[in-house]
């Protein structure tokens, strides 16, 4: 079979597409024809070794993917041959065929394509478990997402509308915001604008009244992270899901006792190795809400198989709009 082969960490453009052997399933995995793979931005890290898991090379990369059931391991109740199914796999999904564990796939709702299942699997479960989980939202509460016209961003846009929430987006080009503001949020801020940490502040205040916001949930880090501490209400929290500026950011722990804030990290494949019951919810939820209406998410571009590097590459350089997938059949 064909698939992406990462002999040596390096950068994109270093790897390519070639013949590897076809995985085999275990007894409790389930081997999967892939029909379309989710582009995510921890994949370019994977690529380059610095991601925070590094597997043992060579390996195929990729988390998201959704196809056909082709095969089980001899203990799998969860599914069977022929069905189809979304599926996340720490890595292994760039390629015609992967097998993941069972406890990881999932059936797809009827009326829902390969290619969204799998552009909204990782983004949508984590701006659910960032929001819900995390973030420990109310209804009714004001969250600002910062980098909203990215994959995660623009899920988290979707999500807190559709759990009622008051959005405010966040990011740095009039583009993406306009595309937030499709994503469903009622208003938007500029995240390009000098002197982030008082001119965020401003425009956040002139939308609430000066109160601030409850939830803020940040995929992007450094300055922007930063900033964003400076505008919470009281007892408000900071999710920090991904650091795309490339800058981690350091929280002063006595910052945290002016207004009694909490702040906060994600770790999605965390929750489905610790918390599976918690993760059936979330994405039974997140089905139920795409299956009503209440959330749709939205592909923005699709590449063939072969033409991995280009969208790595537009995550690589911050230049990515909404979500990108790969296609395989």
């Amino acid at each position: 079979m064909r698939g992406v082969l990462i002999r040596e960490f390096g950068p994109i453009e270093s790897h390519k597409l070639e013949d590897v052997p076809a995985p085999v399933p275990g007894d409790d995995e389930v081997l999967i024809n892939v029909h379309a793979i989710g582009v995510n931005f921890p994949d370019t890290l994977m690529l380059q070794g610095l991601y925070q898991k590094k597997p043992a090379r060579p390996f195929v990369p990729g988390r998201d993917i959704a196809g056909v059931v082709a095969a089980v391991g001899k203990k799998v109740t969860r599914c069977k041959v022929g069905e189809r199914v979304v599926a996340l796999v720490w890595w292994g999904g760039y390629a015609e065929q992967t097998v993941a564990p069972q406890s990881r796939v999932f059936h797809m709702p009827q009326g829902l394509d390969y290619v969204t299942a799998a552009g909204m699997f990782t983004v949508f479960n984590t701006a659910y478990v960032s929001l819900v989980v995390r973030g420990l939202y109310q209804p009714g509460e004001t969250v600002l997402v910062n980098g909203a016209g990215g994959g995660v961003g623009s899920s988290c846009v979707q999500v807190a509308k559709a759990k009622g929430a008051t959005v405010i987006a966040g990011d740095i080009t009039e583009a993406k915001r306009q595309l937030a503001k499709e994503n469903g949020a009622d208003s938007t801020i500029d995240l390009s604008v000098g002197d982030l940490n008082e001119n965020l502040r401003q425009q956040v205040f002139a939308l609430t009244n000066g109160r601030g916001v409850d939830i803020v949930l940040d995929p992007v880090g450094g300055d922007v992270f930063d900033a964003s501490l400076r505008v919470l209400a009281f007892a408000g929290r900071i999710v920090t899901i991904g650091y795309t500026s490339g800058r981690l950011p350091v929280v002063k722990a006595n910052y945290l006792n002016v207004k009694n804030l909490s702040a906060v990290g994600v770790a999605l494949d965390l929750h489905f190795d610790h918390a599976p019951q918690t993760m059936e919810k979330v994405v039974a939820d997140l089905f139920d809400m795409y299956v009503k209406g209440k959330i749709r998410p939205k592909i923005t571009a699709t590449y063939p198989l072969a033409e991995f590097q280009k969208p790595l590459t537009l995550l690589h350089q911050g230049k990515a709009m909404g979500k990108m997938v790969l296609t395989v059949r």
